[in-house]
């Protein structure tokens, strides 16, 4: 299982990798699969998690998703989480919005949000997009 897990993080580091240039991972823990493979695609990543997070390969900063320092999320082309719980969505949703960057989200299982966001369908796994940069000025 654990083979598997990281097989898919390594793809949606690589998805995100090829198509974003400043991304923060949203409650990163200690799991910097996808962020190794973003950086090493040439993107600029950021971490936050709500715990403090020592030793790393990537610097993780301490911010509460639920109440998020903005600064922390400027700049940014995509917000990604990786198995978020489900209350954290509509917060990213919210932080992805004022930010004005894409949201996406690799959940646990079948777990979705609402209707589920845009389907993205990276090796064998979905990625769900539940806001994309621009959104807001189109209407």
């Amino acid at each position: 299982m654990g083979g598997t897990i990281k097989r898919i993080e390594r793809a949606v580091g690589a998805y995100v990798g090829a198509r974003y240039r400043d991304v923060v991972e949203v409650g990163i823990g200690n799991n910097f699969t996808a962020a190794e493979v973003i950086s090493a695609a040439g993107a600029r990543v950021r971490a936050v998690d709500i715990r403090p997070v020592e030793g790393g390969p990537i610097p993780v900063i301490r911010d509460d998703i639920f109440s998020p320092s903005l600064s922390l999320y400027r700049g940014a082309d995509l917000v990604l989480a990786i198995r978020p719980g489900i209350e954290m969505v509509p917060f990213l949703i919210a932080l992805a919005r004022r930010c004005d960057c894409d949201l996406l989200v690799y959940h646990l299982g079948d777990e979705v949000y609402l209707h589920g966001g845009e389907r993205i369908p990276v090796a064998g796994a979905v990625l769900h997009r539940y806001h994309r940069a621009g959104e807001l000025k189109k209407g």
